[in-house]
């Protein structure tokens, strides 16, 4: 089912018992993250691929998540191809390599699709794909947003001392002042 962005955090009476079904009474197997743009020009909102088996009787266990970031053609009202005709698609005939990935990530979802049950399930959370238990969707209110789930991870910038910078701009000024000196000495 295609739904948009907001059906998945949504704070509604509506929202939250959908996504209370899909998990609980369901067997919610996977939410998709579209990029905003997929279907332009019809439609500039982001939206999510939620997929899910009707069981009447729960079965939901973990619940893989993907964060599709390019599908193989710009995401403007153009929709013009990013790679050539033979990459495009979920199943190109050649094979792309990492600058092609970026570009898109369709074969890359298949792929890792059908690993939900094995390897994914060990990802990490930073990763474009993982897999979350059920008991944390439920401790979140059954909110199904990739983000409230993604862990980022921050690097560590170093920065100089607040004083040296301090020092820096004191000579940078001293220079200017000289320079302004020298110029008012031409003009007399």
């Amino acid at each position: 089912m295609i739904v948009p962005d907001g059906v998945l955090f949504g704070s509604s009476t509506a929202h939250k018992q959908l996504r209370r079904m899909l998990v609980e009474d369901q067997k919610l197997d996977a939410v998709v993250k579209l990029p905003g743009g997929v279907f332009k020009p019809y439609a500039g909102v982001s939206t999510a691929i939620l997929l899910f088996t009707k069981t009447n009787s729960g079965g939901t266990d973990q619940v893989w998540f993907y964060d599709v970031a390019a599908d193989g053609w710009s995401l403007d009202d153009k929709r013009t191809p990013l790679l050539p005709e033979d990459k495009l698609g979920p199943v190109p005939r050649s094979a792309l390599d990492g600058e092609e990935h970026g570009k898109n990530n369709l074969p890359d979802v298949l792929a890792r699709w059908a690993e939900r049950n094995g390897a994914e399930r060990e990802r990490p959370r930073t990763a474009q794909s993982f897999c979350v238990p059920k008991a944390d969707i439920a401790a979140q209110g059954y909110d199904l947003s990739l983000n409230r789930y993604k862990e980022v991870v921050h690097e560590a910038v170093e920065h100089r001392a607040p004083k040296e910078i301090l020092a820096d701009l004191a000579k940078l000024e001293e220079e200017i002042q000289r320079g302004m000196r020298e110029l008012e000495g031409m003009l007399g």
